[in-house]
């Protein structure tokens, strides 16, 4: 699809001016991965108090403008200022280190029944779905920073300006919950990893996760966390090209034409959450600068990463373990896997908590600057009290009990994901292109207009009412 790019035309003043608002600039609040505390302070400086946006094709081009750049404001290194832009292979790395989480392992389980060939059609369809609504965001994102003049801008932000205070109620309670849900998950199954490897208690396990990973996106440069990132997520498919390797000696090519349509929709849900990666998106956006065409590249090809890995994984699983459709009881074909195979159990614990390390970076990072932005902390700073209330109650409840909250993740996936993640970007962009009180400098970078956004917003009521009778009718059964 053909995406509008965006250009911000400075506006030109003397020279003592420009020094001035270098003495005295906009400091915008960088999301953690640009914040080094401990080292020379990453600050954005928006050297231009106000800039124009216009399509990139040129027709509106802002009059007498020596410099025409496509991203809104430019990153700073505050001791040189030098431009230090954001690198799109990290975003990349990011996106996909987000998505590829410890869920990849679960969706044979939930596809089991409709089949490999039923299960990939459901897995393009929602990866097409989920970028939709990455892009959704990015778009309601970058115009809202146009609108504020700063960078950093949270769903909080995004939701008060297209929908209001119970917009800005619902999203936060939407977000917060899948947020610490998928930490406590995670926490849970690294430290059971660790303490199995280790031979060390489960909470020094916990706890030794919780401080390594969390200390480095609070005390990690941008450019520390992209280069921990990529190396974990080239590991992650060292291990997984292993993993598929050993386990697909027994694949059986005949297995994989199996399907069941019919029950391809129950798998949504849990597809939908391992898709998840639009919490970061904000982090990209103010990260490369406002630039869509750099935020699409990211996104588009982040979040083909973990569909070629879901579709591959899937595919070894269901074809090794022939006749899973037909059998009629659900089991676990990982378990059953690792019962037949002795080689795979260490890959698959290796595989998983490279996972998990990738998916709890992108979560800390989004959700710490989330709740920045919810506690209007100053701008610029990199505050320890975004980072406490993201880290320590994921570690408290995971050691409490983990139990409660796998079973909190089925409900965040059907009800949470396809909430925040689904309805909210399609009615945020809504209210923004067609309400009388909203400007929208940058053109759209999602074709179909209304009919799309309906489709959007469609999708997952349809799935959330369906998903909220099969639950009701099951309670009737058990009574």
């Amino acid at each position: 699809m053909a995406l509008a790019s965006l250009q911000c035309c400075p506006l030109l003043s003397s020279p003592a001016s420009v020094s001035r608002r270098r003495q005295a600039s906009v400091t915008v609040r960088a999301p953690a991965l640009q914040r080094t505390p401990g080292g020379p302070t990453r600050t954005r400086l928006l050297l231009l108090q106000r800039c124009f946006c216009s399509q990139y094709a040129g027709k509106q081009s802002p009059p007498r403008s020596p410099q025409q750049l496509e991203r809104l404001f430019s990153n700073l290194n505050q001791a040189t200022l030098k431009h230090e832009p954001g690198s799109v292979t990290s975003s990349i790395f990011l996106v996909a280190g987000t998505t590829v989480g410890a869920g990849i392992l679960a969706i044979p389980a939930v596809t089991q029944e409709a089949g490999f060939l039923a299960s990939a059609v459901t897995c393009i369809l929602c990866w097409i779905y989920m970028v939709v609504t990455g892009l959704l965001v990015a778009e309601v994102n970058v115009n809202t920073m146009c609108e504020l003049g700063s960078g950093g801008v949270s769903l909080v932000s995004m939701a008060m300006r297209t929908l209001g205070a119970l917009g800005v109620r619902t999203a936060s309670f939407s977000y917060l919950f899948i947020h610490y849900a998928l930490l406590v998950a995670y926490v849970a199954r690294s430290s059971e990893i660790m303490t199995n490897s280790l031979g060390i208690p489960l909470w020094e396990s916990a706890t030794l996760f919780s401080l390594a990973f969390g200390g480095l996106c609070y005390f990690g440069s941008q450019r520390v966390i992209g280069a921990v990132n990529g190396f974990l997520v080239i590991s992650i498919l060292a291990s997984f090209t292993t993993l598929v390797v050993v386990a697909c000696g027994n694949l059986q090519w005949s297995s994989l034409l199996e399907a069941n349509y019919a029950a391809a929709p129950q798998s949504i849900p849990i597809i939908a959450l391992s898709f998840v990666y639009q919490n970061v998106v904000p982090v990209l956006c103010t990260n490369l600068e406002g630039d869509l065409s750099k935020v699409r590249k990211a996104i588009v090809v982040g979040t083909a990463i973990p569909l070629a890995l879901f579709l591959i994984w899937d595919a070894v699983i269901l074809g090794t373990i022939p006749g899973l459709a037909e059998s009629g009881t659900i089991i676990d074909p990982l378990e059953q896997l690792r019962s037949s195979n002795g080689t795979v159990g260490p890959i698959v614990e290796a595989f998983s908590f490279l996972a998990i390390g990738t998916s709890y970076i992108g979560f800390v990072l989004g959700l710490s600057d989330f709740i920045a932005d919810l506690l209007k902390l100053p701008s610029g700073q990199n505050k320890p009290l975004p980072y406490l209330v993201t880290l320590v109650p994921p570690l408290v409840l995971s050691l409490l009990d983990p139990e409660i909250f796998f079973k909190a993740l089925d409900f965040a996936g059907t009800y949470g994901v396809l909430v925040l993640f689904g309805v909210f970007p399609a009615a945020m962009s809504w209210s923004e292109r067609y309400s009388d009180d909203l400007e929208a400098p940058v053109p759209p970078i999602v074709p179909g207009g209304k009919f799309t956004l309906s489709f959007v917003m469609g999708g997952a009521l349809l799935i959330i009412f369906s998903e909220i009778f099969k639950d009701i009718m099951q309670l009737q059964g058990l009574h």
